[in-house]
């Protein structure tokens, strides 16, 4: 399946470049899987489309403040580090920005050398991986020193830290936002509560792979970076329970919907307390084993992400929805618009 088919025309000028003032002030864009049909909505109005009985599953990772900006120790030549996983205790996979000037055995200061960090390797990916040294805890020595890894489609700088977080974050971990949380606010989760649907969460940490562009010529060629996921024991027995009792699973995000999809992809169907690593990779064809319905942005021409969305809702009712989303001026990306897929 060649990429180019999931190509589309998207003017520079609707992809967002900062938050609205309310999360859930953006517009709602409502596809129906099936038929194409298309509804216009707003984001507060999403609780309309919901079944006492249904679940909602999202993403509670939280983002780290992963983009470090230090000095190579012997030189003062100035190094931009981005984390992207841990590997070990305090060994990290990272991006170094220039590349070059960063070999095994350099050492990299930030912060008046508040966090020193030594090069010990590169990656599969031609990153590098580098060992922290600090006193004290070093998610503390992060927030204090790092600054949030915005998208590169994101040219202005953010004024509030928390609008690239959710407001049910908790597990940090990741170097991207599960952007299509970012919507929710907590009055919105307590309205869906006492309409009684249930609500419950899973972790993802979201690493760069989500911004990487599908380069191959063909779909099948392209391959996913590895993400860990985890899911408790309550949540997996409240989703076979709602699944059971004919309610609708709707993951919010690409990222809950790799994780759901991949858990039950590995127990026939059913969910199960799991955790572990996934690069799974739904495009179309691919046949749905864990959700009913998604929230999702609207997301970049030849991404990985419009597969996912595609795969659910067919490649040409996405495509016409996208279309229409440029014509009617919908904000694209992380800090964009909205979409419910039922």
């Amino acid at each position: 399946m060649k990429v180019e088919l999931f190509d589309f025309h998207l003017p520079e000028e609707l992809i967002a470049q900062v938050p609205l003032k309310d999360r859930d002030a953006s517009r709602l864009m409502v596809l129906h899987k099936e038929t194409g049909e298309i509804q216009h909505e707003t984001f507060k109005s999403i609780i309309d489309y919901f079944h006492p009985g249904d679940c909602l599953v999202l993403n509670n990772t939280r983002v780290m403040p992963a983009r470090l900006f230090g000095v190579k120790e012997d030189t003062g030549a100035s190094i931009e580090v981005l984390l992207l996983k841990q590997q070990e205790a305090d060994v990290w996979e990272t991006l170094v920005k220039p590349a070059k000037r960063v070999k095994e055995g350099t050492v990299i200061s930030f912060g008046s050398g508040v966090l020193k960090a030594t090069c010990v390797g590169t990656s599969d990916h031609g990153g590098r991986l580098l060992h922290f040294d600090y006193e004290g805890i070093f998610y503390e020595i992060l927030d204090s020193l790092g600054e949030m890894p915005l998208p590169p489609y994101i040219k202005e700088q953010l004024d509030d830290r928390e609008r690239y977080q959710t407001v049910f974050s908790r597990e940090i971990g990741s170097a991207a936002a599960p952007t299509a949380g970012l919507h929710f606010t907590k009055e919105i989760l307590q309205q869906l509560k006492d309409k009684g649907i249930h609500i419950t969460f899973i972790t993802l940490h979201v690493g760069l792979g989500t911004f990487r562009p599908v380069n191959a010529d063909t779909v099948e060629e392209h391959e996913m970076h590895a993400e860990f996921y985890q899911m408790t024991e309550d949540t997996a027995a409240l989703l076979n329970e709602v699944r059971a009792k004919g309610g609708r699973i709707i993951s919010v995000g690409t990222t809950s919907t790799r994780t759901l999809e991949t858990i039950a992809s590995k127990h026939d169907g059913k969910f199960a307390t799991d955790s572990g690593w996934t690069n799974i990779f739904i495009y179309p064809g691919y046949e749905f084993k864990g959700i009913d319905g998604m929230i999702t942005n609207f997301h970049l021409p030849k991404s990985s992400l419009i597969m996912l969305v595609s795969a659910l809702a067919s490649r040409n009712h996405v495509l016409n929805a996208y279309e229409t989303a440029v014509k009617e001026k919908y904000r694209f990306f992380s800090f964009g618009d909205a979409m419910l897929i039922i």
